[in-house]
């Protein structure tokens, strides 16, 4: 393959596990057309029945699958990228020069077959949230032919055309790519559909997703804002434009002076603050705005309605405000009422769940309804909104509740489950769903299953693995005390860093 330039990446490339359940495609075909099918698949990546993971062992790397098999023998000195732990495709980066930045790569498949050859180079699309975690584009890749770059699937279908001069994602943003052409700025979305036109000298997102619309900059160095649509919001006028919007309006600035405007241009306001961080959700009420490096809130006819006197102010929900005094967090309302008192280290709104979930300094965790009551405490292990739950450890022991704060019985929270952890005499052992003794309370400490069949088990000091049978499979010899989150499959263990989706074997 030929060599390039590396970009500007971690030796140990970041990504998260996402679990997703696919459903078996069932094709009645004649014979042949089968064969044509399973040829193909041999040359390019597929949607397969595995779940793979990038594996590290004697300082290479390969690939495993999610019984732990062998998929890719560890060779590489650089981590494997598998943009989709779902399908078979894994990009391997080679003779990598770090004095000139030169590199090769290619994609290989489960059968260890070179796919994707038509190009010079194949690569992942990364992309990094607002605490710089990482992740891919998902069933997108972008390719190289003849210097220029375009994008295909995993299964190697062309989504753009190997025309452009870069192409790269717009940070925190998914489902967009930035598109370089003829020195100028385009977005396309992961299907290869062009959202605007390679026309401009500078783009960046407007808000959280790709359908907020863009602050574009033209030849004349000036700001506007085009929505997903292409229509023009502002006009290309403004020396700068703030990523601060809602309810029709925006936050632009002229000779270092930020002013309110709504989406005819006309200015709302002017005066009055430094600086507005945020509009607030409920039309006309007003903007957060800063003075003197404090936060307050302001209505659109420049009334203050609290002074500037927070370190920080966010609203959660409409009226509804986290505030920050010093090191401390705490509740407020749109009248300064305090809700909830400032004793906190960090307090999050889970929106889906509509609870608040305030921790202090040992890592409890109250978990609080709407009217701000307390309704359970406890180390917060894991918040699932699409299965309905959140997990808390009390007193050494995993409770499952909903979101009204019942609890539930863990077998009806992991129902695929074939053993349950439970604890008898300090001692951890497993049951099965109708409350049979699987596996002995021999053990220190353990963990569910996880999705993969298997839990983490913890003697003298050690810790190990066992199966869904119950059976050990790999036997407490790992000293794991200083990582995060202990997690298993097979005979490999998680890797330290729990934003890395590897699995370490030594």
């Amino acid at each position: 393959m030929s060599k390039g330039r590396r970009y500007e990446e971690p030796k140990l490339n970041m990504k998260k596990v996402f679990a997703v359940i696919l459903a078996i495609i069932v094709i009645i075909m004649s014979i042949f057309i089968i064969k044509g099918i399973f040829s193909k698949e041999q040359k390019t990546g597929g949607i397969t029945s595995k779940t793979y993971f990038a594996a590290f062992k004697d300082n290479k790397w390969g690939v495993i699958d999610e019984n732990g098999n062998t998929v890719i023998d560890p060779s590489y000195e650089e981590m494997i990228i598998i943009p989709d732990n779902k399908t078979d495709v894994f990009l391997c980066t080679y003779d990598v020069n770090y004095d000139t930045g030169e590199y090769s790569t290619k994609a290989l498949n489960s059968k260890n077959e070179e796919i994707f050859t038509e190009y010079n180079k194949i690569e992942a699309i990364p992309n990094y949230d607002e605490n710089n975690n990482l992740w891919y584009e998902d069933n997108v890749l972008k390719v190289q032919k003849d210097g220029k770059w375009g994008t295909i699937n995993e299964t190697g279908e062309e989504l753009l055309k190997t025309e452009y001069d870069s192409i790269e994602a717009i940070k925190g943003i998914k489902n967009a790519l930035l598109i370089q052409k003829d020195g100028k700025y385009g977005v396309a979305d992961d299907e290869g559909k062009i959202i605007l036109d390679p026309n401009y000298t500078e783009i960046t997102n407007l808000g959280e997703d790709n359908k907020a619309g863009y602050i574009v900059k033209d030849d004349s160095g000036l700001y506007g804002i085009v929505g997903y649509s292409k229509n023009v919001i502002l006009e290309n006028k403004y020396q700068e434009i703030e990523k601060v919007y809602g309810n029709d309006l925006y936050v632009i600035s002229q000779d270092g002076k930020q002013k309110v405007i709504n989406a005819n241009g006309e200015e709302v306001l002017t005066n009055g603050f430094e600086e507005i961080s945020a509009i607030l959700k409920t039309k006309d009420q007003g903007v957060i705005y800063v003075s003197n490096g404090k936060y307050g809130i302001m209505t659109l006819t420049g009334e203050v309605k609290i002074e500037a006197q927070y370190d920080n102010l966010v609203e959660a929900k409409a009226g509804i405000f986290i505030a920050t005094k010093g090191d401390k967090q705490g509740i407020i309302d749109i009248d300064n009422h305090e809700k909830v008192p400032f004793n906190y280290n960090t307090i999050t709104y889970n929106e889906k769940g509509d609870i608040y979930i305030a921790e202090d300094e040992n890592f409890n965790s109250n978990i609080m309804d709407t009217n701000f009551d307390v309704k359970q405490t406890g180390i917060l292990i894991e918040i699932n909104t699409d299965s309905g739950y959140f997990e808390l450890r009390q007193n050494d022991e995993y409770k499952y509740y909903n979101f009204k704060f019942e609890e539930k019985d863990k077998k009806e929270i992991l129902t695929n489950h074939t053993l349950y952890l439970d604890k008898k005499d300090n001692q951890y052992g497993y049951i099965d769903k109708d409350g049979n003794v699987v596996v002995e309370y021999i053990y220190d400490d353990a963990t569910e299953q996880n999705a993969y069949g298997y839990a983490a088990v913890k003697k003298d000091g050690k810790w190990g693995a066992i199966n869904n049978k119950g059976e050990v499979v790999q036997e407490p010899t790992y000293n794991l005390d200083d990582y995060l989150m202990v997690d298993f499959i097979g005979r490999w263990h998680l890797g330290k860093d729990i934003n890395m989706n590897y699995y370490n074997q030594e």
